[in-house]
């Protein structure tokens, strides 16, 4: 069992482009079911029945385990169980057998508007630091980026003329982020005054650069965003998350459809891509200006 689970994590890591993040998961999760059929004499995954299933996950609701980390431990299984299947080492999927808990939906966090607007103003716009974060915040919101697809930004990803970014999404997909006029003008802004002042003796292709030169990291953003929304007075803890969240339910409440909104995201989840047609590049540009309360801007060509 612990030869097929090597194989499959070597599947997700080379096949499937899984962050080693993932990776882990998936071994230590799938791992711990393991030995649990060792615990119960269950030596082969073809001996693994409804009955054995049902105990596994009561056993973990016992231990305090929450119904969204029992629900991910069902997932993960039943794509074990699906490589195993699709390599014709199982017949059938036994982890199919059973249904993961019902998670409660809860709502994400996000701004208002005018909350954003308090947010851009906090940087000081008269320091390279400044400049820095005052791009970063204008870009996170207008083009609703992960912050890893953020950090992984080098210069050329950027495309001024054009008003967007290339990105590298999950599992090495690449898309476009769309960029509204402000967010053109604070990154103009930064490439001309602020990252050159950053720039250490050591050259990068880097996008955001931190104080030593080198490029800024997932913390790094963190870190700028909580202190800024602690500055802006607002309510809640302002994240890299929050902001993704706040560009999509804007777009959503200035019209813009599910679907645009999904492709701009670049949700890579398979439920949502079943769900949701693709939207082409042209169509959602068109919805995104005319939606997104950031996408346009006075003052500027």
């Amino acid at each position: 069992m612990d030869r097929l689970l090597e194989r499959f994590l070597t599947y997700l890591w080379a096949g499937r482009n899984a962050s080693s993040y993932t990776v882990k998961n998936y071994g230590n999760d799938i791992g711990q079911f393991l030995d649990y059929c060792r615990t119960q004499g269950v030596g082969s995954l073809e001996r693994v029945d409804r009955s054995l299933l049902r105990n596994y996950l009561a056993e973990l609701d016992a231990a305090g385990y929450v119904k969204a980390s029992i629900a991910r431990r069902v997932a993960e299984l039943r794509s074990f169980g699906d490589f195993l299947v699709r390599e014709g080492v199982l017949e059938r999927n036994p982890f199919r057998m059973v249904s993961a808990p019902r998670i409660p939906k809860r709502l994400p966090r996000y701004l208002t508007v005018a909350e954003v607007e308090a947010l851009l103003a906090v940087p000081d716009t008269s320091t390279p630091l400044g400049l820095r974060d005052r791009a970063i915040i204008d870009v996170l919101y207008a083009a609703g980026l992960r912050v890893s697809e953020l950090v992984g930004l080098d210069v050329v990803d950027v495309d001024l003329v054009q008003a967007q970014v290339r990105v590298m999404g999950k599992g090495g997909k690449e898309r476009i982020g769309l960029l509204g006029r402000p967010a053109v003008r604070a990154v103009r802004v930064y490439l001309e005054a602020g990252r050159p002042a950053l720039l250490s003796q050591r050259p990068t292709n880097a996008l955001w650069l931190n104080h030593r030169g080198g490029r800024l990291t997932a913390r790094g953003v963190a870190l700028v965003l909580s202190k800024a929304g602690k500055q802006a007075g607002i309510r809640i803890s302002v994240s890299p998350h929050v902001l993704r969240h706040s560009f999509a339910t804007h777009l959503l409440d200035g019209g813009a459809d599910l679907r645009v909104v999904q492709e701009l995201l670049g949700h890579a989840n398979l439920a949502t891509t079943q769900i949701y047609t693709h939207v082409s590049q042209s169509r959602a540009r068109e919805v995104y200006m005319r939606a997104h309360p950031r996408a346009r801007g006075a003052g500027l060509p």
